[in-house]
């Protein structure tokens, strides 16, 4: 049994460089101290129609945008239930997209694989040939945008314009790690669902679930018998068209600090925050090839999350640890026991800068005598 572990007021700050969470702006953590006020006052529509319209502003889509409390995890959830009767077609090339199929099994529902190494990238080709050549029909195909254990940028455009090609099925991408901070337009890639975190590429506190729903997504759910009850597409756009509100009391506090931070993202805007994140991972690529190797397909990193694979043989643990102790920063090793000392990873997501993460780079060859 797990034994209480006093929380201290005493803990030292630690400049986070993992998949997530991320640097939090002082006025954005600031903006969580206002007075509380009652989720059903004129006040809260005011926030939630704020947050929503500059959510689909900074996106630059027409596609509606549901913004609940939780993780954004959740949509895994909400998006299987809404959408799939029977099979659903999951890409795997690591653990998050293992986990998507995982969550569809645990529904019910038949999930089938169209398995990858991890390191490996999903391939548009191999998305068309099994649905060209299955005798199941799938009411949706799902790839994971950014397979944060692996390092891996899958091209969800081009998957999605195969998809586009099969009607009858939807495309949901969980974009967990990376919707923010690496550009993707949702309305031309034929995308029905896709959804992220507050915590990753958003530089929020955790807490908050954004989801972007198709028109042919909503439409698809009013034609099945049940769908999810918190993540269902129509309770949660139909109660925003009528009151400008969640259906469920929200955390108020995070999504005051959601509108700040949002206000900074359209001033810096999609594309110029999409650059930055490209030259952040451009940097630790080049700086992982100098010293190590990069664990992902070549040509499908990331561009919010570095996965460096340990060729020095370096133990991962301790570096984490002794750069956490001597400089205060926090990097992250290798998802699982299968990575964990086998790679590591760089968060390279939200606030952080050429600066910073060059800053994190030298302290690891300090402490890694490299």
């Amino acid at each position: 049994m797990t034994e209480k572990r006093e929380y201290r007021d005493d803990y030292p700050d630690k400049t986070l460089y993992i998949p997530g969470p991320t640097e939090v702006r002082e006025d954005v953590i600031e903006a969580m101290c206002e007075p509380m006020f009652g989720h059903r006052m004129d006040r809260m529509t005011d926030l939630y129609t704020t947050i929503v319209e500059d959510t689909k502003e900074f996106l630059g889509t027409d596609n509606e945008v549901v913004i609940l409390t939780g993780s954004g995890t959740e949509f895994w959830e909400a998006s299987t239930l809404n959408l799939v009767d029977e099979n659903i077609l999951v890409a795997t090339c690591g653990s998050f997209s293992e986990r998507h199929a995982n969550v569809a099994e645990r529904l019910g529902k038949n999930a089938d694989r169209l398995e990858y190494e991890w390191g490996q990238a999903v391939k548009p080709e191999d998305v068309r040939e099994a649905l060209e050549t299955s005798d199941k029909h799938y009411d949706v195909v799902a790839c994971v945008m950014n397979e944060s254990s692996t390092g891996v940028r899958n091209p969800i455009e081009e998957i999605g314009d195969v998809v586009a090609d099969y009607p009858d099925t939807y495309f949901v991408v969980d974009a967990v790690s990376s919707l923010g901070g690496d550009y993707v337009d949702v309305d031309e890639h034929n995308i029905d669902v896709i959804f992220a975190s507050s915590q990753k590429a958003f530089a929020m506190p955790p807490g908050v679930a954004v989801c972007v729903v198709s028109d042919d997504a909503y439409e698809r759910e009013l034609e099945k018998d049940s769908a999810s009850w918190y993540g269902g597409f129509q309770r949660t756009i139909d109660y925003y068209e009528r009151k400008g509100q969640t259906h469920s009391t929200p955390a108020i506090p995070i999504m005051l600090a959601y509108r700040k931070q949002m206000k900074h993202m359209l001033e810096e805007s999609h594309e110029s925050r999409d650059q930055r994140h490209r030259e952040m991972a451009e940097y630790t690529r080049e700086w992982a090839y100098e010293h190590f190797d990069m664990f992902p397909e070549e040509g499908y990193e990331s561009q919010t999350v570095s996965c460096i694979e340990n060729t020095q043989g370096i133990d991962v643990a301790e570096t984490i640890d002794a750069v956490s102790e001597e400089y205060d920063m926090v990097f992250s090793n290798g998802y699982g026991s299968a990575l964990g000392e086998k790679t590591f990873r760089i968060g390279h997501m939200g606030e952080h800068d050429l600066e910073s993460i060059e800053e994190l780079t030298n302290a690891i060859e300090d402490v890694a005598d490299l």
